[in-house]
């Protein structure tokens, strides 16, 4: 056996997964003695349900001296600090690794602590009452806080995503993050994570400040040096990082105000649609769904027809909630989340479709800020359709297709309540074919998944926070705004990411541009 090789191993679902099991099946591949292997260390675990046969697949190796977890540590601060703002994934990683580098910041939220936010969220699921400040998206952590800690990410190429999950393990999330394929934390776990870091930030000298909003950024001599809050405080340092989420709108006035130019991008809304989650694992186990060492099964599915404009599954929560993230009180928006045993009865994800820079010019909607507007829009008739207190309008599933209201609908995870309609008619309220995509896109999905389009699936009215319409640039080297000296932008709510572990990479990637400035 090669010490420095991987080895992988398959496993049914009757097979133990104990290490002698794993001595024993990777023996008989070798063709040597159990006895003559080292001992042995799964490196990912993965499960692989094509082809009507679900079994394990796992990556295992000559197990290495035991090493810490989480790279290098972060130290004793000092300094002019880096002014952060936005608490979420990109700003904290950002302050994780100025800290690593001895470099003070001062992470500056509108929001709460995590403790302190639950109670709004409270308000949210169980009144219809959305604080503006401390809600889905905003406060510690951002929204990946209480959105099911997925950290499955495809940008391998923007930077070590294993330094990220160390990070996180390190900090109290579940050791299987370091070897499942398709890790995941939970949104009952998360929040002590995000605490943990929190704390160890502050423990060297690095500072969060809560109910911290940025109303406005500081500018000396051409440079960005800091902001002003809305309770006419102001933070001062050597550069800003603008790390806020995509929900964040009022940063774009900010940023323009400042004499930062913005660009338009495309981004995506739809629907979340929600199924039962043990139909689900028939449609992807067969005849082994229900088996105990089977997860809630996820799926992943995406149509594009020739003109290019097509669907496609976004945020997949199995065993999951859907929850209203609204953080403007006329409007409705839906997302979805999952605890850490993912063993609610119910699958939901995002039904998106892409929205062009073409479908905003056609509306007549002036650029950069254009499909914010477009959002807007269409969150304001959910709301509308839904007749208030964050009930969300929703549709069978097949009465869809045929493009019609449903009389009822069935029971969900989303709290705060379904209103039975006619959700096509809210997506084509806004003047793009979101509904027309999302009937063909069901019908496609349907043949890949089958019984997917079924009467007990409903589609619940809006998914429009999928990504930020607008992106803030950025020179490709130095990470720095081209129009506004010491001003990085970061993460998603600047164009740069889409998720926990992307956004958490540029935080990263920004710290060290910084650095390798001063």
């Amino acid at each position: 056996m090669n010490a420095d090789q991987d080895y992988t191993i398959e496993l049914g679902l009757d097979d133990a997964d104990d290490p002698e099991t794993l001595r024993k099946k990777l023996a008989q591949q070798l063709e040597v003695k159990v006895a003559s292997l080292p001992a042995l260390e799964v490196r990912k675990r993965s499960i692989d349900a094509r082809r009507g046969r679900v079994k394990f697949h796992l990556m295992v190796g000559a197990k290495s001296a035991e090493e810490p977890i989480g790279g290098a540590p972060v130290r004793e601060v000092s300094g002019e600090p880096v002014v952060i703002i936005g608490g979420g994934p990109a700003g904290l990683f950002c302050a994780y690794e100025l800290a690593r580098a001895g470099v003070a910041s001062v992470i500056v939220d509108r929001g709460k602590p995590v403790q302190a936010r639950r109670r709004d969220l409270k308000g949210l699921t169980q009144h219809g009452r959305v604080d503006p400040d401390s809600n889905y998206c905003f406060g510690e952590g951002g929204a990946g806080t209480y959105s099911d800690g997925k950290l499955y990410t495809r940008s391998h190429k923007r930077g070590d995503v294993r330094d990220v999950i160390e990070i996180l393990a390190l900090h109290g999330a579940p050791e299987d993050i370091l070897v499942d394929a398709r890790p995941h934390i939970g949104s009952n776990k998360l929040p002590k994570v995000i605490t943990a870091m929190r704390e160890r930030l502050e423990s060297v000298g690095s500072s969060v400040r809560f109910g911290a909003r940025v109303t406005e950024l500081i500018v000396r001599e051409g440079r960005a040096i800091g902001v002003r809050l809305a309770d006419g405080g102001e933070v001062i340092g050597k550069a800003v990082v603008a790390a806020t989420g995509h929900s964040a709108r009022d940063v774009h006035d900010l940023l323009i105000r400042a004499g930062v130019k913005l660009e338009a991008k495309p981004f995506a809304m739809g629907v979340r649609i929600e199924h039962p989650q043990p139909l689900i694992d028939r449609i992807q186990y067969g005849r082994v769904a229900g088996h105990p060492k089977l997860p809630a099964a996820p799926y992943r599915l995406a149509f594009t027809p020739a003109d290019g404009r097509g669907a496609f599954s976004f945020c997949m929560c199995p065993g999951g909630w859907i929850v209203p993230a609204a953080t403007e009180p006329d409007g409705l928006v839906v997302n979805g989340m999952s605890l850490s045993r993912r063993d609610s009865p119910y699958a939901n994800s995002g039904l998106v479709v892409a929205v062009e820079l073409a479908d905003i010019a056609k509306l007549g909607l002036p650029l950069p800020l254009g499909g914010v507007e477009l959002q807007r829009r269409l969150e304001q008739a959910a709301m509308k359709a839904g007749g208030g207190e964050l009930r969300a309008p929703a549709t069978r599933a097949t009465d869809f297709v045929q493009g019609k209201a449903s009389s009822t609908v069935p029971g969900t995870s989303y709290q705060p309540g379904l209103l039975a309609t006619d959700v096509g008619e809210v997506l084509d309220s806004i003047g793009v074919p979101l509904a027309a995509r999302l009937r063909e896109a069901l019908r496609v999905f349907d043949t890949q998944m089958r019984g997917y389009l079924t009467e007990e699936a409903v589609l619940v009215g809006v998914e429009s926070r999928t990504s930020s319409p607008v992106r803030v640039p950025r020179d490709a080297a130095s990470l720095m705004s081209p129009d506004l000296v010491g001003l990085y932008p970061c993460g998603e709510g600047a164009g740069y990411a889409g998720g926990i572990v992307s956004a958490a990479l540029d935080g990263i990637r920004v710290a060290r541009a910084i650095t390798a400035r001063t």
